[in-house]
């Protein structure tokens, strides 16, 4: 029986993928005689090409942080490695910006920092949120105990969830790697959860949209869990419990299983 739902929040609740694409659109058609898809597949690169070379990259991949939340988040978080990259981000979003333009032909590095500004500003103002988070959430909460299990920088994430707010509202908990010391898959965390939320691991469903953290996680800890495969991928190397092709598609595998 399940009593208890752990859900992952980028690309399950919000849909930070879209949030990310618009604030790219916005910044990159800012910029006159230029292709803002031209400019935005170069960011892309150049942004994944550096943030890969500096030393916090193996912590950023324990904790969950992409090159694209390191583009716009403050980092200003307790712990060595997250005073680090609070002291690196900014000059890593300029040099971004600015490798990017050069890759397009203009050297202009006033440009870059302009726009490394302007991403932030844009991403704060494009929150997404798939159109059946509400109504989800809704019929799950007054029948189940709801916990938030999410990767990245605790100030990144509480970010997101405050311009979305009404998402923390419907969570019991909230749990985020950074705080906690490491991130999905590590078995660490979904024991940490369990815990917080005083269940055994087989009153569980873990829901999540990324294989390799929150399935993966899940399935190591023998955690039933329900991948949303948004874009109809094959599962490989890790098999999910059930797949669904959206969010609302939880509900009568849940509703089954209690």
């Amino acid at each position: 029986m399940i009593t208890t739902i752990f859900f992952d929040l980028d690309d399950t609740l919000l849909w930070d993928k879209q949030s990310i694409k618009k604030a790219f659109e916005a910044t990159c058609k800012s910029v006159s005689n230029l292709n803002p898809e031209k400019l935005e597949k170069a960011v892309r690169i150049e942004a994944t090409k550096l943030y890969q070379n500096y030393s916090t990259y193996p912590f950023t991949q324990m904790i969950g942080i992409n090159p694209f939340e390191g583009l716009w988040g403050t980092f200003d978080d307790e712990g060595d490695d997250f005073q680090k990259m609070h002291q690196l981000m900014p000059e890593y979003r300029v040099d971004a910006w600015t490798n990017g333009l050069k890759a397009c032909g203009i050297e202009d590095r006033q440009l870059g920092k302009k726009l490394a500004e302007q991403f932030i500003i844009e991403r704060k103002k494009h929150p997404f949120v798939y159109s059946d988070t509400y109504s989800v959430l809704d019929q799950l909460k007054t029948k189940y105990q709801l916990l938030l299990l999410t990767n990245g920088s605790p100030s990144l994430q509480q970010t997101k969830l405050a311009i979305t707010p009404e998402i923390s509202e419907y969570m019991n908990s909230i749990i985020i790697s950074g705080a906690f010391g490491y991130g999905k898959p590590d078995p660490k965390i979904f024991k940490f959860a369990l815990e917080k939320a005083n269940v055994p691991a087989d009153q569980v469903m873990m829901i999540g949209d990324n294989l390799m953290t929150d399935i993966l996680g899940a399935n190591r800890t023998r955690i039933k869990n329900i991948w949303i495969n948004h874009h109809n991928k094959i599962a490989k190397e890790v098999k999910p419990t059930y797949e669904v092709p959206s969010l609302i598609d939880i509900l009568p595998i849940i509703d089954n299983l209690s």
